[in-house]
């Protein structure tokens, strides 16, 4: 398999943030979005940035921003099909997600997810964490999407799901188990209170 691209999530409207957007929060001298991109790029063959609205804003990153192709903020899913409609166009098979506001997520991400979803005719993977009350807690914006898939999740989408884990279940996904050693990797800065933690965590 070609090594996947990565495609940035930062479609949401950071509504608990009071608006705007996340990935340009700074913490500990970088933004967000900096971290994220300094974490993924090693590990695929090129990133984009899913963002929408005036792309202007991140022009300082270099990279692509790809907008949702369904009105009306529809979540992560419309981000992903946007990243595999790029995807696509580049000649790719697959593509790895990550969110914007997420700095510490593992640097081992693709690898695992690669390894998770070896043999499946459509590769797909979600990452995930032991959670000690429901065994396994999803992180579903931390995925191995297909790109063979893309119509499949288009159809979805304009058929009203928005929920991640009803298309992937679908889907049969697996998923990859990240340890955590001290806190959850996949930790994500949502609140003001949620970048203060950030901040001691580094």
């Amino acid at each position: 398999m070609k090594q996947p691209l990565g495609v940035i999530l930062a479609g949401g409207q950071a509504t608990r943030m009071g608006g705007g957007d996340k990935g340009l929060l700074r913490l500990g001298g970088q933004t967000l979005l900096a971290r994220v991109v300094a974490r993924l790029e090693p590990q695929v063959a090129g990133v984009a940035l899913n963002a929408n609205g005036d792309p202007a804003r991140f022009a300082a990153t270099g990279l692509p921003v790809l907008a949702d192709r369904v009105a009306g903020f529809p979540g992560p899913l419309a981000g992903v099909l946007a990243g595999l409609d790029w995807a696509a166009e580049q000649g790719a098979d697959t593509i790895v997600t990550a969110a914007a506001d997420t700095p510490f997520f593992p640097q081992d991400l693709v690898p695992q997810l690669l390894l998770a979803s070896e043999g499946m005719a459509a590769p797909l993977a979600l990452a995930a964490t032991p959670d000690p009350a429901r065994g396994t807690a999803r992180h579903p914006t931390f995925g191995l999407w297909p790109v063979a898939l893309r119509e499949d999740l288009r159809t979805a989408l304009a058929g009203g799901l928005r929920k991640v884990v009803l298309w992937t279940d679908a889907h049969n996904a697996r998923t990859a188990t990240f340890p955590v050693v001290g806190f959850d990797p996949f930790f994500n800065v949502n609140t003001p209170g949620d970048l203060t933690r950030a901040e001691a965590l580094l």
